[in-house]
């Protein structure tokens, strides 16, 4: 149990499985919360598909397999509601009143909980079906059908679902009781698909490779991502490569990346100030020069 961080003195109690359940009270434990997971007999999907990643998202937790269809396991997590502050779900709406843990139940017995929903889509559309991929697919997010490279539905629901949760806090310190909030998946994939709906991100687009100081160029050995987006980045790595403001274009830059390797680049870049990272391969660890220029704008 952590004694430290805002959400110290919480109690987070999560039955959800998969990734962003997990995911986001991975992200309320680093904030100091108590967290107690109640999984199923088979346990988590996860534990089996990614194991490290699942050990990942329970560091620190108190990790407990109940049959919730039983009438001891039912009996167990009454006794673990009764001293939660908040309640994390995944499960559709169906299958909680099944089970008596659709809120309107749980207040009845335990009006102090805050309830946070993560369902697949919003309201009356929260029995659809649906994944990461799914959601992803819908709003255009995949391009010409590549698949995606991360779940960034999943993990963007977890952040969404981990602020719901210190909002739910704010709102029952104000109402006096707990509150529920939903999380629909659909509508963080709608969130993430904002740029590229409105022509930012699109093939050729100003993010999309339409501008030279902001894109991917082969070296002479792999690639590099240069984000020079800024007029003062972009006026630093003209003047780190000796370049006239009319030599920055799409096609003298790549003659210019194309004299050394990736690595080599990185290295200059980090001596210069300049936004250039190497491409590592997929499922490796960046190195800490490698996100040195993360975000400095």
């Amino acid at each position: 149990m952590s004694q430290t961080g805002p959400l110290a003195g919480v109690t987070v109690l999560s039955i959800a499985i998969n990734l962003p359940g997990p995911a986001a009270v991975a992200r309320l434990a680093g904030q100091g919360a108590n967290v107690v997971t109640v999984l199923p007999p088979s346990g988590d999907p996860m534990e089996q598909f990614a194991k490290a990643y699942y050990d990942e998202l329970h560091v620190g937790q108190e990790v407990r397999r109940v049959d919730l269809k039983s009438p001891a396991g039912r009996a167990e997590l009454e006794e673990l509601l009764a001293t939660a502050d908040v309640f994390v779900t995944s499960s559709r709406p169906s299958a909680l009143r099944r089970l008596g843990l659709d809120f309107e139940s749980v207040h009845a017995s335990h009006p102090q909980v805050c309830q946070v929903d993560i369902v697949g889509y919003p309201g009356d559309q929260a029995e659809t079906a649906g994944h990461d991929l799914t959601y992803q697919a819908g709003t255009g997010l995949l391009g010409e059908g590549s698949m995606p490279t991360t779940l960034v539905v999943d993990l963007a629901g977890s952040e969404r679902a981990a602020a719901e949760a210190s909002a739910a806090l704010v709102a029952r310190a104000r109402l006096g009781e707990g509150v529920r909030r939903e999380v629909p998946l659909s509508d963080l994939a709608h969130t993430m698909s904002r740029p590229l709906a409105h022509g930012l991100t699109a093939p050729g687009a100003l993010l999309g490779g339409g501008l030279p100081a902001y894109g991917i160029y082969d070296t002479a050995e792999g690639k590099i991502a240069l984000g020079a987006l800024e007029p003062h980045f972009t006026t630093a790595l003209l003047t780190a490569l000796r370049l006239q403001p009319e030599d920055c274009t799409g096609e003298r830059l790549a003659e210019v990346f194309a004299e050394r390797t990736a690595a080599d680049w990185q290295t200059w870049a980090d001596e210069h100030d300049i936004p250039l990272t190497a491409l590592r391969s997929p499922g490796l660890e960046a190195s800490p020069q490698s996100s040195s220029h993360l975000d400095q704008r």
